[in-house]
């Protein structure tokens, strides 16, 4: 059964995969986002994307391998590569506007011609590379030099990739108007272009914190992302897209089965509801139960780690093998936790 406030998506639900029994320990929203990102509460852990980028490359090195799209811009915490290579590091872009030059700041460059410009940054990275064998191998500066050429590269690739007015009027208006709508087309478009992996935010800070007027509230908020979302997943499937890509809709954590204030809702991070489509997860299947009140999961539960080893799985890596030597020890992403759910897949 899917909400009345989910049209959309209640008309592509044989496409998706819920999982109703989601779980996690901390009811703050920085430490849970942190460890929805990346597997630790701790603010300084190399985010799922990082990890992903830097355990499969990249299949275009004219885009960053690693995007993340909200109003505003800014990839936030869930772009960070903490202890990984620079290079990792997620890039945010502002999904509110539609030109690329209003996205992206200094997309082109107002007073160097493409070969200028090449001459010029090869002398930099020149100087660079000398400036770095004078005291040995460098990880932020190794960054900087890898992010000088995506940027120069990019100049070119992202005039076109991120410039979703080519896409045809029939596309746009199935997504919507409003930049998470922007966002999830976007992130469509670049996919196909070979980036491996995408975080759309529907806004800054936390829209959807509902501890009062959440009834009037999420009916105000719901059709956007519900519109978005659907076409979304529909666009990647009539594309041929959907079978070779993952899409994680979800949250750091649930509300409560009880009111707050009256007329709002609490956090709860001891059972709730995501899914999943796509990327070799079953369709048209749903996972766990909560209890009676609909608080606490307690059939067949997921974690975060369970849902970041299943996630790379899909991708064919093994979350116990995909490790990064940093203070003395091999981190993961899982850390020292998880399983993969292979119930939620095909």
């Amino acid at each position: 059964m899917v909400s009345e406030l989910l049209p959309e998506i209640a008309s592509i639900i044989d496409d998706i995969c819920v999982v109703k029994s989601m779980h996690t320990f901390n009811p703050t929203h920085t430490p849970a986002r942190s460890l929805f990102h990346s597997g630790n509460i701790a603010a300084t852990r190399p985010s799922m994307g990082s990890w992903i980028s830097y355990g499969l490359g990249t299949e275009n090195k004219n885009l960053p391998g690693f995007v993340v799209l909200s109003p505003g811009g800014g990839g936030g915490p869930g772009a960070r590569s903490g202890f990984l290579p620079a290079r990792f590091q997620g890039a945010g872009f502002d999904d509110s506007q539609t030109r690329p030059e209003a996205m992206i700041r200094d997309l082109r460059n107002q007073q160097l011609d493409a070969p200028a410009q090449r001459r010029q940054l090869d002398l930099v990275q020149a100087l660079n590379f000398r400036h770095e064998q004078s005291f040995g191998q460098d990880e932020y500066l190794e960054g900087r030099i890898q992010a000088m050429e995506t940027a120069f590269r990019m100049q070119f690739e992202a005039t076109d990739a991120f410039d979703i007015r080519h896409e045809p009027e029939s596309v746009r208006e199935g997504y919507g108007n409003t930049p998470f709508a922007n966002g999830c087309l976007l992130a469509r478009r670049l996919v196909e272009r070979g980036v491996r992996t995408v975080h759309v935010y529907y806004g800054p800070g936390q829209p959807w914190d509902d501890h009062n007027r959440i009834n009037a509230n999420l009916r105000q908020r719901c059709p956007d992302m519900d519109r978005a979302t659907a076409a979304l997943i529909s666009d990647l499937k009539r594309r041929g897209l959907l079978d070779e890509t993952v899409v994680v809709w979800g949250g750091e954590f649930g509300r409560t089965p009880v009111s707050e204030s009256g007329d709002g809702r609490d956090h709860n991070p001891y059972g709730f509801t995501m899914f999943m489509a796509g990327g070799g997860f079953k369709s048209g299947f749903t996972y766990g139960q909560t209890d009676e009140f609909g608080f606490r999961a307690v059939e067949n539960r997921v974690s975060i780690h369970d849902l970041h080893a299943t996630l790379l799985h899909t991708m064919g890596i093994d979350h116990e093998k995909l490790t990064y030597r940093y203070a003395g020890r091999d981190f993961r992403l899982t850390d020292v936790y998880g399983q993969v759910m292979r119930d939620l897949l095909v």
